[in-house]
């Protein structure tokens, strides 16, 4: 476990957008500390096209031990927010190779290959969310019905709030999945040139390389009578430990961000949002129990 850095102030910052990261991608810290750790080899194997290999004597490798060959990363914790993150930052060609067709055939073999018994989880993943009511009844004393929303990487549609309750329902999303009936795909470019009551933005942010640039595109689709409402898993690391969480997790699979309140507060602040509810809600989905941090946001006022 080393300091990659030494602490400097960051009241605003550049952030230096690296294949393997330096900074801190919520704060823009470079008082960070790392531990090793191994990237899960489903995800190498779908975003590099790297498969784990066995070493052993026919290699002819006369310093290396035999054995099973991962790829190796590293876990980066900010000391400043309480930011968890892997080290690497994917590119665009990189998450589309990850997220192409995504639970679909291709994706749900090849991850059943390295993790027996995925395709039963997904199908309980696929039967939608329980807690649908709870987020409405968060964001309800916010809005101002009827309303237009944006589902910002909504998948088909079936986990959004108030989709029986609006006046408009769009969906931006990379992947070419059916919506629902009642919802319409849109382009990036389209639902920039419309400003919506609520925008969406679950279970993402914890995929992304650089969430700010994901909030700020968002940003685009608000006035000051939007909402924007994020959420993110609490993962359990963070929420069972207090320090060196880095040297506690030592792999990673498609959740390379793992938030605290402090880093999800100063994300939102640094690009030019306010947090007007933040609150911790325990839930099921997908057969398991856990935790999430339910974010209410609007466009900073001048």
């Amino acid at each position: 476990m080393t300091d990659t850095r030494e602490r400097e102030e960051y009241q605003s910052f550049t952030l230096n957008k690296e294949r393997i990261a330096t900074q801190c991608v919520c704060c823009g810290s470079q008082y960070l500390k790392s531990s090793p750790a191994v990237l899960m080899p489903f995800v190498a194997h779908r975003t590099f096209d790297w498969a784990p290999v066995v070493i052993d004597e026919s290699w002819g490798l006369a310093t290396i031990k035999s054995g099973n060959a991962y790829s190796i990363c590293k876990s980066l914790y900010c000391n400043d927010c309480g930011f968890l993150f892997l080290d690497i930052r994917f590119s665009d060609s990189e998450l589309s190779n990850l997220y192409r067709d995504y639970r679909g055939k291709e994706y749900n073999s090849l991850r059943e290959s390295y993790e027996p018994g995925y395709t039963k989880r997904n199908d309980n993943l696929n039967a939608g969310i329980g807690y649908i009511e709870d987020i409405e009844k968060f964001l309800q004393p916010y809005l101002n019905f009827p309303i237009t929303i944006l589902d910002w990487g909504g998948d088909t549609g079936k986990n959004t709030p108030f989709k029986n309750n609006n006046e408009a329902f769009d969906i931006y999303d990379i992947s070419n999945k059916d919506v629902l009936a009642g919802a319409r795909r849109v382009s990036k470019k389209e639902a920039q040139s419309k400003k919506y009551k609520l925008i969406v933005c679950s279970n993402v942010l914890e995929h992304v390389p650089y969430p700010s640039d994901l909030l700020t595109d968002i940003t685009k689709a608000m006035n000051n009578k939007s909402v924007l409402y994020i959420e993110v898993p609490l993962e359990n690391v963070v929420l069972n430990n207090k320090s060196d969480l880095h040297a506690l997790k030592k792999h990673w699979h498609e959740h390379i961000n793992f938030y605290s309140e402090k880093s999800l507060r100063l994300l939102a602040q640094n690009v030019g949002l306010e947090v007007i509810d933040l609150k911790r809600l325990q839930a099921t989905a997908g057969g398991q129990s856990g935790y999430l941090f339910q974010v209410a946001c609007r466009l900073k006022s001048n």
